[in-house]
């Protein structure tokens, strides 16, 4: 509860919450003069506004030489410790790795029903965006595909990146945070298949049949897990 009120009490300052989903949003290391540039504040206010989330274990940080033979530089960067703010307290965590084990011990059709159900929950998602857009039409175009599975992708917490190729048949993306990365470190190849199966039920419900493909995996040392869509034509 300590815990909680010192998050509580970090990200009551609204400049000092925008500059954590700033550096959510940014997949990479941040200097102090960056974050002043962008927030238009002086870099000694950035410094403190860094030093409290960093206080609160929200961030970390460390001092790299900047090869310039300046003085080195502080980056800041986030944290990996889960950050759950429950009042009461519950867990969450706890009830999804009962879960996973229930499922894993029911062997093949276990796996089969979870990815079955992953791929499922995909598609809910996405129908859950489309039906807060009521304005688009029934024949949405490629850009509103796309821009529908990007904020679905967001709100699912997958800090996301998405590029098409020119001629619109590949989408090629990235995701900077796995939602399910404490399950997945102990139950890797389940949980990283799960999240493949719901990938495709997100973008099979805009785009139809497509070919997923998975590029990198962020539990075989990567930045960051990244897949291409190829679109059927």
């Amino acid at each position: 509860m300590e815990q909680t009120l010192k998050i509580t009490s970090v990200l009551s300052d609204p400049t000092r919450y925008y500059i954590y989903q700033y550096i959510t949003k940014r997949h990479k290391d941040v200097t102090v003069q960056e974050i002043a540039d962008n927030f238009d504040i002086h870099p000694n206010v950035a410094r403190l506004h860094l030093s409290k989330l960093e206080d609160v274990n929200m961030l970390i940080s460390e001092t790299k030489k900047t090869g310039k033979g300046g003085r080195p530089s502080r980056l800041y960067r986030l944290s990996d410790e889960v950050i759950q703010l429950h009042f009461p307290y519950r867990d969450y965590q706890l009830l999804s790795k009962i879960a996973m084990t229930t499922m894993m011990s029911l062997g093949e059709a276990g796996k089969k029903a979870l990815y079955m159900t992953g791929k499922r929950f995909g598609e809910e998602l996405m129908e859950q965006e489309v039906s807060r857009h009521p304005q688009m039409s029934a024949e949405m175009t490629f850009e509103q595909k796309l821009n529908s599975i990007k904020n679905a992708a967001t709100l699912a917490g997958f800090y996301p990146e998405f590029e098409p190729n020119t001629e619109k048949t590949k989408i090629y993306f990235q995701i900077f945070n796995c939602p399910f990365k404490e399950v997945a470190m102990e139950h890797t190849e389940t949980v990283c298949n799960m999240h493949y199966e719901f990938l495709r039920g997100m973008f099979e419900s805009l785009f139809g049949d497509i070919e997923l493909i998975e590029k990198a995996n962020m539990f075989t040392g990567c930045d960051s897990c990244s897949y291409q869509a190829v679109i059927a034509q």
